[in-house]
């Protein structure tokens, strides 16, 4: 059995802005995190490519300042029934999560935090973990930030009336894509569920759904679930029509969307999706779980128990969450969105409100 002081389960932002802050906050270095990482080789995630003005900030304290990306100054929403346009409160930046992902785990590695890549965890019993090779790990200090795959022994409550999914597929690059969907966040309205498109580095678009499984069982699958919300939304269907022929659509199921814990065991922090999920239309899980790695760290250097940390930041979380999952429950019902476009297009400033209300806050 392999034993160590602070292990870190996961490589997305909230598990290396833990080991980041965890290193640049004065840790003993011979008590320096292990960071294990089940991918050899960041690849792009089911959702997260928009980062907010205050996760740029975050990303700028943490020392990560060149990123490129898609520059989004306004937010563009669509129903079947029309189109609304609002400033966002600052410029955000859309990434792909390749990028992101593979910059802050070098970052991590270069601050001095011991990372190991391509070691899959099979499961766990508190802070004891069971590896995919059979190995056993335990740990003094457990922070969990596997993101919205749960692990065995560590899993957060599921909806089995009509539990959320989440999909995602790559758009273009294309000049034809890149103008229409220019520097807009894009908000695609449909029954039961809603697409999210914004431009990466590269000019290609990352086309991102959350919707209820009932959805999907009708159209028959991810593939026919594109087409049949692409024949009631025109403008989602000119984009759709950029998705290169084989590329794949990853999917995750059961996403409890809008679930926040202040709960846990002693010696385990739990970080980013596994703390707290805000529905991604809110476009803040990035900046929940830099917010969630740096404070766990912070906590960890002053000294403070896992169940303190959990229960301060279940109350940070508390407001966006709310505010996240109150306008989801607008959204997913084809009843109410013509409302919420109605809004948009009469208070162009009411989008910037909720925006403000669904950011961390410090």
């Amino acid at each position: 059995m392999r034993r160590g002081g602070t292990l870190i389960l996961g490589g997305g932002p909230a598990g290396s802005a833990a080991a980041i802050a965890l290193v640049q906050g004065g840790i003993d270095p011979s008590a320096r995190p292990l960071l294990i990482e089940r991918q050899r080789e960041m690849g792009d995630a089911i959702c997260g490519g928009f980062l907010s003005w205050q996760s740029l900030a975050a990303l700028d304290r943490l020392g990560l300042t060149k990123l490129r990306g898609a520059t989004l100054d306004h937010l563009r929403l669509f129903t079947p029934r029309g189109r609304a346009d609002a400033p966002l409160p600052r410029p955000a930046l859309g990434v792909s999560r390749r990028q992101l992902d593979s910059a802050l785990l070098d970052l991590a590695t270069s601050a001095g935090a011991a990372v190991e890549r391509g070691v899959a965890v099979a499961r766990a019993e508190g802070r004891q973990l069971w590896l995919a090779d059979g190995t056993q790990l335990a740990a003094d200090t457990l922070l969990l930030a596997t993101g919205k795959h749960d692990l065995r022994g560590h899993g957060r409550p599921r909806d089995d009336a009509d539990p959320s999914l989440g999909l995602r597929v790559r758009l273009g690059p294309a000049a034809g894509l890149s103008r229409l969907v220019g520097s807009a966040i894009e908000l695609h309205l449909f029954d039961r569920g809603y697409a999210g498109l914004s431009l990466q580095e590269d000019g290609s678009a990352n086309l991102c759904l959350a919707l209820r499984k009932s959805r999907l069982i009708e159209t028959g699958g991810p593939a026919g679930l594109l087409a049949a919300i692409g024949r009631e939304s025109p403008a989602l269907a000119d984009r759709i029509a950029h998705l290169a022929p084989g590329q794949p659509i990853d999917a995750i199921a059961a996403v409890p969307y809008g679930w926040r814990t202040g709960r846990t065991t002693p010696g385990i922090f739990r970080l980013g999706d596994q703390c707290g999920v805000i529905p991604s239309l809110a476009g803040e899980g990035m900046g929940i779980a830099l917010a969630s790695g740096i404070a766990a760290a912070r906590a960890l250097t002053a000294g403070h128990g896992a169940e303190q940390f959990q229960a301060g930041f279940a109350a940070r979380t508390r407001r966006p969450i709310l505010v996240a999952r109150t306008v989801l429950m607008v959204a997913e019902r084809p009843s109410l969105a013509p409302a919420l476009l109605a809004l948009t297009r009469l208070a162009p400033g009411l989008a910037g409100l909720v925006a403000r209300a669904t950011r961390i806050g410090a």
